[in-house]
């Protein structure tokens, strides 16, 4: 039973740093496509939380709407604040459980949400509320035609970049037996 949890473990921890990647590389693309960007979401705010987590349930609904904080808030090219989800996502393709959240974070922050994929360009797409069609597929368009941000072309480029380098040549490697 030991490696099976080591392998969770791993996995966690692995799925955590590309999520974390993947913040970061959103955040700076956007900063140094001249935007004001802000961290918000649950790990920014968690710290004061761990006071108080016990004195509510987190599948209540302010639970729900807590876990649901977006990471960042980033002000648009008119000066009003946006909300701003990044998801880590390997093929680009949603997880299992990602509808229900999609529709937790668009009923209760009405975020942008902008995906990092690492298999296909464009690596950086944005989706708006309702985020999913009737279909249930992703509607999402290239982080480079976003109107609510300057994002800059050679910047996009270099980001895009960096997605190549670092988070491409990633492999998710079998458990070790």
């Amino acid at each position: 039973m030991e490696p099976v949890a080591n392998n969770n473990q791993n996995n966690y921890s692995e799925s955590m740093l590309k999520g974390r990647m993947a913040e970061t590389l959103v955040e700076e693309l956007l900063k140094k496509s001249g935007n004001t960007v802000y961290r918000f979401g649950y790990e920014a705010i968690m710290q004061n939380l761990v006071q108080i987590k016990k004195s509510f349930d987190l599948h209540s609904d302010t639970g729900e709407r807590i876990r649901a904080i977006p990471d960042f808030i980033v002000i648009d090219t008119n000066g009003n604040p946006l909300f701003v989800e990044v998801k880590f996502r390997w093929n680009g393709q949603l997880h299992e459980d990602d509808i229900s959240r999609l529709k937790r974070i668009g009923d209760f922050w009405n975020a942008k949400i902008i995906f990092v994929n690492s298999t296909r360009e464009p690596f950086f797409t944005v989706a708006n509320p309702p985020y999913i069609d009737s279909e249930e597929s992703l509607i999402c368009h290239p982080l480079s035609e976003e109107k609510s941000w300057k994002i800059d072309p050679t910047v996009y480029a270099e980001f895009q970049d960096l997605v190549r380098k670092y988070i491409v040549p990633l492999k998710i490697q079998p458990p070790k037996k």
